[in-house]
Order: C-alpha cells, then structure tokens, then sequence
C-alpha cells in the first residue's frame, strides 16, 4: 500500500457538492446522514471521496482495518460498521455476521447479470446473496516478446504446455551447468499452491483453520516433481540457476534472456507502467480447464447490525454502476494513483463491461488479452488468517515434498501447522 494512500485514511473527511451518474433504482426517501465503512483496500479512500462530492443524500465515512475479517465483529465499544469492503469475507466466522443483499438486485438497480457468473455464486449463502464481489486477480505467466514465435498464440497456458515449452528452452554447457532455464516450479511459492489446485480441492476451510485431501495432495507433488526431474534435473539445478540469475524483477528476468517465463498475478504485472514493460507479453494460467482466480476475492458486505443500512445501499447502488467505475479509474489515473494500485480496488472489476470497455483504454497489454467468463473460475472460502497459513504452513510442506534431492526434510503437515497454531491462532 502507498504511503499516500495510507495517510489518507487518517486525514479522510471529505463533504462535497452534487452528481451525475446513479441507476433507476430508488433508495427511498431516508433522512440525509453519515454511514461507515470498514475496508482493507485504501483505495475505497477515493471511492468515497468521490461518492460524497457526487450526491447529497448521504456521506461516507472510511475506517481502515489492515486485519479487516479478523476485526469482525467489532468490540463492544466500538462503533459498528454499515458496510464492510474487503478480503475473506466468506468464512465460517464471517458469514453469520452480514444481511442479505438480495432486495437491492434486478435488472434496474443491481443487474446480477452484468457481473461474472462465478463471482456471483462465490457470494451466495444458503441460496441469498450475501456479498457482491468487487474485484478480483488471476495467475499469469509473462515472457519476452523476442520469444512470442515459442509461445502458442491463445490466451492460457495449461501447466503441462508450461512444462514442455520451457523444458526445449533450456540449454546446458559442457559442465553441465545451465546457462538458459525456461522456468522453475521451485521459483515461486504461490505458483506451487495453484498448480495443487489442477488436481482439486487440496485445501478446505476448518473452523479458523483447515483441513487437506493426502491423495489429492500427493498428485500434486508428484506431478511437480516429475516435471523438475524430467526438464530441470533437480531442485537443486533449479536453485543454483535462481540464485546466479533471477535476481532482478521478474519482468527483467524475461527481458535478460536467460529464463523464458515468470510466473506472476494481474494486480503485480498491470500496476507497472505500459512503457516500463516494454517487451513484455503474457498469457493467463489455465488450471483444470480454468482461470482460478486468486484466493483473496475483494467483496463487500451489508453489516447484520448496521445503524444506516438505507444509506449504505445508496452506496453500494451507487459503486456497481459500470459508468461509475470508469469514473473512478479516471480519477485515479488523474491522480497517479493508479501506480500503486491496479484497476478497481487493485485488481479487475466484477463487472465485465468495465473490464471489457474501459480497462484496455489504462492497460494496454490487456486489449484484446481478456479472458472470458466461461474460463474464470472462483477461489474456494478460506478462514481469515488463509495467507499467513499458506505462507507458513503449507508454502513450507510444498518447498520440501517437491524437492527431487536428498537434502529434503521431510516435514509434515501437521507439524507445520501445529507450530503455527501456538504462535498465531
């Protein structure tokens, strides 16, 4: 998060003029008055800045949590939120904790239809729509364009394409060192844990905590060390090469020549400048026939207890609006502030039309570069604490399990999570 952006949270206390853009939709004729948001995106910082100099019914008040669903629900002496914005919304803790959105959806008001069809779903409970997605991210693999004659012309890339085009990219001297590596499985944590999700549901939500499938597991680590034995001869070649050469960012890595691809997300690859990129292409990860988008789904959510339920909905009527996304992007391009950030509350929108329509005027790589709905895929609900226990639990059993040398520690699951467990529950 940009120093810029954390301070506004500090400083945020914006009353402003009249507006343009809102649906048919009416919210009724509720006294004028203030709501508040619970968020961990600093961007929503804007976003209400914006809705409150556009409109004179209500205003918007910005609370910024850095641990958002760990702060639910609020202590007894805090204030209580209206709306709440952000990441692992949809956990066992959470879910209890939010009212229904379902009056505010039709075709005039909230049209469901103009959001992809699997985000939708992803914020159903028991049937009723208890979040509305906001944005989201998907895995990607970038490489230099001096390479695109390598590379299929569509827009994924399966794990076993990945496999074999980097594997006829490598190149060993006469000691048997390699001085060109397509690519490393053992390069990147987070590219371990979605190439699990190519063999199923590995990990499902538990309490605060979670559970795995061995089999599933198994396959996944197989198939990893399959894939470094038959193209990279080891783990250890793999290091070796990481460590003599992928030392600069992962866009210049590609640049330099020596590895072909690097694995990476939307929101890390498009907050870079079209022009800093240069030559740089891409093409979105295909796992199980999809494009899973990444765990940390950004929603937002009606608070079971709200003091001003009328006025956050006037918000949330307000947000879904595809012209006034393209407002927002404008206004952070304006501001620079979209070099922090990427698209809609750092990553693409969950309306297609602003991804379709208005992201390719900011991001130019995406032109004609956007994956269709049919191929997006959401992420599965996670407890709240889902990050620090993949990057402590589960990135540390992946490291060791697919290690092809003798050098492995054989660590377990349950020790790891054990361990994690005592310091952090």
């Amino acid at each position: 998060m940009s120093m810029f952006l954390r301070a506004c949270f500090f400083a945020f206390l914006c009353f402003c003029g009249f507006c343009p853009v809102f649906s048919g939709c009416k919210a009724g004729d509720e006294a004028p008055g203030s709501f508040i948001i619970w968020t961990d995106r600093a961007e929503f910082v804007s976003y209400c800045e914006l809705f409150n100099s556009v409109q004179d019914k209500t205003k918007a008040v910005v609370v910024f949590k850095e641990r958002l669903a760990l702060s639910l629900p609020p202590a007894k002496d805090e204030e209580k939120p209206d709306l709440i914005a952000g990441s692992w919304l949809k956990n066992d803790k959470t879910r209890k904790l939010f009212r229904p959105l379902d009056s505010l959806l039709s075709p005039d008001c909230i049209d469901t239809s103009s959001f992809y069809a699997p985000l939708i779903e992803y914020g159903k409970i028991s049937g009723s729509q208890y979040l509305l997605p906001v944005s989201f991210n998907l895995p990607l693999f970038v490489f230099s364009s001096k390479n695109e004659d390598k590379i299929p012309n569509q827009f994924s890339l399966s794990l076993d394409q990945i496999k074999e085009i980097s594997g006829e990219f490598n190149s060993v001297n006469s000691k048997g060192f390699y001085t060109l590596m397509g690519f490393g499985p053992s390069w990147d944590d987070e590219f371990l844990y979605e190439a699990t999700k190519e063999f199923g549901q590995c990990f499902k939500q538990k309490g605060t905590s979670f559970v795995w499938n061995e089999k599933l597991l198994s396959e996944a680590v197989e198939y990893i060390r399959n894939w470094t034995s038959e193209k990279n001869t080891s783990t250890s070649a793999e290091q070796d090469f990481e460590f003599k050469y992928l030392y600069t960012p992962k866009y210049r890595q590609i640049a330099e020549g020596r590895t072909l691809f690097a694995y990476t997300t939307s929101d890390e690859l498009f907050k870079i400048s079209f022009d800093q990129l240069g030559g740089v292409d891409f093409r979105w990860l295909s796992v199980a026939g999809g494009i899973p988008a990444e765990d940390d789904l950004v929603s937002i959510a009606l608070y079971k207890n709200a003091g001003n339920p009328r006025q956050a909905e006037e918000f949330i009527r307000w947000f879904f609006q595809e012209a006034n996304q393209k407002v927002l992007l404008e206004r952070a391009a304006a501001m620079q502030l979209d070099t922090a950030t990427f698209g809609i509350a750092g990553g693409f929108s969950s309306i297609r039309g602003v991804n379709e329509h208005v992201f390719p005027a900011f991001y130019r790589n995406l032109l004609g570069n956007l994956p269709t709905e049919d191929k997006i895929t959401a992420p599965e609900a996670f407890p709240a604490r889902w990050q620090s226990l993949k990057e402590r639990v589960i990135f540390p059993y992946l490291n060791d399990a697919i290690k092809t040398d003798s050098d492995r520690k054989n660590l377990s699951m349950e020790s790891l999570l054990n361990t994690w467990s005592k310091q952090f529950d």
